[in-house]
């Protein structure tokens, strides 16, 4: 049976080509973006690990219930033995302090007054350690434009777009005014050892990464940091995982009434990202639902249209003895071979659109200029396992379900009215 339907569908095109091509694109267009989403998810979730959430974040109460304005006044103090008790609890995750600080940044001329100044927010972190898993997480190395990656206190990156707008040039001097945790005045000389370019237009406009000890001594936060990050050596992240250790570490260190006791957070729980990953997941099933119903419509219109043009041959089959139900069968079972042709050549073009799109990507730089999220300015798509197989759902369903709606029409036939239909 299957034998003779594949011979019926390969003879025959004008009964199966034009459902072959709209699944086909319909797959297509399926895989496609869902790679996207995919991709953009990734991106979204990579970007705010690496800069300001890790997988996972240990702050003080206070500080993070104020995170969002970088409260250095209620920073936690004890860092060392923290991160001792951390690395001890989970060997499995690295673990980071971070200080985030603001404050402006004076660029002075020969006679040391003031040449240009712009608002910075920064970022200090462990980076003179040649070492240092930090060079690779912000991935200093290959975002470095002009100049050299510190290698000695006192130096500091700054975003090159910044280094264009106050026309600072690497090996100059820049002044950092800022305050410490106490409140007071901080300034201090810092040499420009090079610049660099995020690629995330939010931190490209006004951004700098200073090495952590400087930054400690500046602000007079010896054993303090704001955050210490942690993040899974092989930088995937388990929300699951994350989540059970996030519950075990607040267990352990549940003092609601100490506001610099020891808090962990998840990604998820960053400046509202959970929302934004679950919407990610409701867009990507909405879509594949709405490929399924507008492609069932589409083969539903083109199995009645089929019916039509295949009548007499539907009642001579009838007309032999053939069963209703065997006739309604074999047209779901061709139905379902040409799906599954169709997924195959729709999922291998997405496939390949989707892999350009991954290693190529569109620059959307122009479309964030003013944006705040930290999202990269390329967009990319992201072949995943189940990119392999998403694009049969719609594809074997809506195939399926437009030829069980169309072929009903075969129970109405009236075997009595077979001969008039035959010499009409």
């Amino acid at each position: 049976m299957i034998r003779f339907i594949l011979k019926g569908i390969i003879r025959d095109r004008s009964r199966s080509l034009f459902p072959f091509l709209t699944v086909t694109a319909g797959v297509m267009l399926t895989v496609v973006t869902y790679c996207w989403v995919q991709g953009t998810k990734d991106d979204l979730i990579r970007a705010n690990a690496n800069f300001g959430a890790g997988h996972v974040k240990v702050m003080s109460r206070a500080y993070a219930r104020e995170a969002d304005q970088i409260p250095n006044d209620l920073a936690y103090t004890g860092v060392a033995s923290l991160m001792d008790e951390l690395y001890s609890r989970y060997p499995d995750l690295i673990w980071l302090p971070r200080i985030r600080f603001g404050g402006l940044l004076d660029i002075p001329d020969s006679l040391g007054e003031t040449r240009s100044q712009s608002p910075v927010f920064g970022v200090s972190v462990n980076m003179i350690d040649p070492e240092s898993p930090e060079r690779e997480i912000l991935n200093l190395e290959k975002a470095l434009v002009r100049g050299r990656i510190p290698s000695a206190p006192g130096e500091i990156l700054i975003s090159d777009t910044l280094a264009h707008r106050l026309m600072v040039k690497p090996a100059e001097t820049a002044t950092l005014i800022s305050s410490t945790m106490f409140g007071a005045m901080a300034t201090a000389n810092f040499t420009v050892s090079g610049t660099i370019r995020f690629g995330i237009s939010a931190m490209d406009r006004g951004a700098i990464i200073s090495d952590l000890k400087d930054i400690q001594f500046l602000l007079d936060m010896s054993d303090t940091a704001g955050e210490i990050l942690g993040f899974y050596t092989d930088e995937i992240y388990r929300e699951q995982d994350a989540a059970i250790i996030t519950a075990e570490f607040n267990q352990i260190h549940n003092q609601p009434d100490d506001d610099f006791s020891p808090v962990m957070q998840t990604l998820r729980d960053h400046a509202g990202l959970g929302q934004t990953l679950d919407l990610t997941a409701y867009v990507s099933t909405a879509l594949i639902l709405i490929f399924i119903f507008v492609m069932s419509i589409v083969l539903w219109n083109a199995g009645l249209m089929a019916s039509l043009r295949r009548y007499g041959e539907m009642g001579i089959r009838l007309a032999i003895g053939e069963d209703k139900g065997h006739v309604y069968r074999s047209l779901v079972l061709e139905s379902a071979m040409i799906g599954a042709f169709g997924s195959l050549a729709g999922t291998l073009c997405g496939l390949l659109i989707a892999y350009y799109l991954q290693t190529v990507g569109i620059d959307i730089s122009s479309m964030m200029k003013n944006a705040s999220m930290m999202l990269s300015d390329v967009l990319r798509a992201k072949i995943t396992p189940a990119s392999y197989y998403i694009g049969f759902v719609p594809g074997l369903a809506a195939t399926f379900l437009g030829t069980a709606l169309s072929g009903l029409g075969i129970y109405r036939r009236q075997t009595s009215q077979l001969a008039k239909e035959f010499e009409g």
